[in-house]
């Protein structure tokens, strides 16, 4: 049966990519991956802190990973890039350029940033601009990386596993409430109490050719996914994937198969306590126990849905935003507050004529046999990704934040009164309240067009 493409008009085109379920009984699926280096120089911006960064030298690689996945088919492509984040006016080229060297159409393809804060910048964000040097070389990665791993795809069809582990130490929730009802971002520590949850969910999902229960089949792909900022590094001052991706490139090591990390919904979730070392540790013990306790993961088809989202630029009042941003500088984080004050001061004069202006994004879901993986593009709240799993109507559904696009922190509306770093208007935040829980309602509906395809 071919590729079913639906385009219906509902205020937006939006479109789905599937297959029923093959008659054949064969529930495997063929996979096809490929790692391209993203190449730096010293020379480059690095993103990720308030000022421009600067790195001498480099940890790890700084890759885009690709794994294509096929059957009877419908091909779904997922690419990870050891970058910070990229809006869709960089990754739209991207994906034109996949479909015409591969013939994958954009709808069945989620490129992913891992959020790594040791890479040259991508954006426009705080006081630095892209580099479009870098930015030019993840487009070419990127499409290589496809091409490669479509290329790679295997002969025969692999076996699917997966196993949902758990890593509770590595991150918490760091919007934690100060002495004087404050929410942290930086400086110093008197807290109080979390403000929201932790999810320390670990899906893992590996192929391999058959095999025995006695005598297994090496891993010949591997996907994961956890939910906290990308950021640490072994040595200061170098360009890093960071504790995920140092962690990935471990794996890959020890398996001998590509590893691709997807960010979870981290948008209020740090690691503020462990050393990247231990971090990066932890991470590859915690995904190899949930590799020791693979199950069959039965690939009866592969689908995917990709949608416009329109939402809108945040009106805001500027005495109030900027009394927010200086009181917090002045009484938390020292002197280094006084020059962080100003780079706000100048974003929100950007943003102020864009006031009301309605933008479009893009949301998108996939379904790997009975595993949803949602993309996003935002640095989602935990709240609001959890709110996901719990409402889905697939019982292992999975958030990869930061996907085909990036329009800022969305915050639920509760950390909206709260305020903090996360809802200062900037462009790390402008989207109006509510955009949060109003994404979450329509990723739901990309959900529910799933299940019901599924239908006969």
């Amino acid at each position: 049966m071919p590729c079913l493409l639906l385009r219906l008009w509902l205020g937006c085109f939006w479109s789905v990519s599937h297959q029923a379920a093959p008659s054949s009984q064969d529930l495997g699926v063929r996979v096809g991956t490929a790692a391209v280096e993203l190449v730096a120089e010293d020379a480059m911006v690095i993103a990720g802190g308030i000022h421009a960064g600067q790195a001498k030298g480099q940890e790890g690689l700084l890759r885009a990973v690709a794994m294509v996945l096929e059957k009877d088919q419908t091909k779904v492509v997922m690419v990870s890039l050891d970058v910070l984040m990229m809006t869709r006016h960089v990754l739209d080229p991207i994906l034109a350029d996949i479909q015409e060297e591969c013939g994958i159409s954009p709808e069945q393809v989620m490129i992913h940033c891992t959020h790594t804060h040791h890479a040259p910048s991508t954006l426009r964000l705080h006081d630095y601009q892209a580099d479009p040097r870098f930015i030019a070389r993840v487009h070419r990665a990127t499409v290589q990386a496809v091409q490669q791993a479509n290329a790679a795809l295997s002969e025969d069809s692999l076996e699917a596993f997966f196993s949902l582990g758990r890593e509770e130490t590595v991150g918490r929730n760091s919007r934690q409430m100060l002495t004087d009802g404050s929410i942290y971002w930086i400086g110093r520590r008197e807290f109080v109490r979390p403000t929201g949850p932790f999810d320390s969910q670990l899906p893992v999902m590996g192929f391999r050719s058959k095999g025995s229960a006695k005598d297994p089949a090496p891993w010949k792909a591997l996907w994961f996914n956890h939910s906290t900022h990308t950021i640490g590094t072994f040595r200061s001052g170098v360009r890093s994937p960071s504790f995920y991706g140092l962690a990935a490139q471990q794996l890959e090591a020890d398996l001998g198969a590509h590893v691709l990390f997807l960010e979870g919904a981290s948008g209020s979730t740090h690691n503020l306590d462990l050393s990247c070392q231990e971090a990066t540790h932890r991470m590859v013990h915690a995904v190899q126990d949930a590799l020791n306790a693979m199950q069959p993961a039965p690939m009866q088809r592969l689908a995917a849905i990709k949608r416009s989202f329109t939402y809108r630029v945040r009106h805001f009042n500027e005495a109030a935003e900027h009394q927010a941003v200086s009181d917090y500088c002045t009484q938390w984080v020292g002197p280094y507050g006084r020059q962080v004050i100003p780079v706000f001061k100048a974003m929100r004069d950007e943003l102020a004529p864009h006031q009301g202006e309605e933008r479009e994004t893009w949301i998108q879901a996939m379904l790997l046999g009975d595993v949803a993986m949602v993309a996003l593009p935002a640095e989602f709240f935990t709240q609001l990704g959890l709110d996901i799993k719990e409402r889905s109507p697939f019982k292992k559904t999975f958030v990869a934040e930061l996907s085909n696009d990036w329009i800022g922190y969305l915050p639920d509306l509760e950390a909206h009164r709260l305020g903090g770093y996360q809802v200062w208007t900037g462009y790390h935040s402008y989207c109006e309240p509510g955009t949060g829980e109003r994404m979450v309602d329509e990723v739901l509906q990309l959900l529910e067009m799933l299940k019901q395809s599924e239908l006969p």
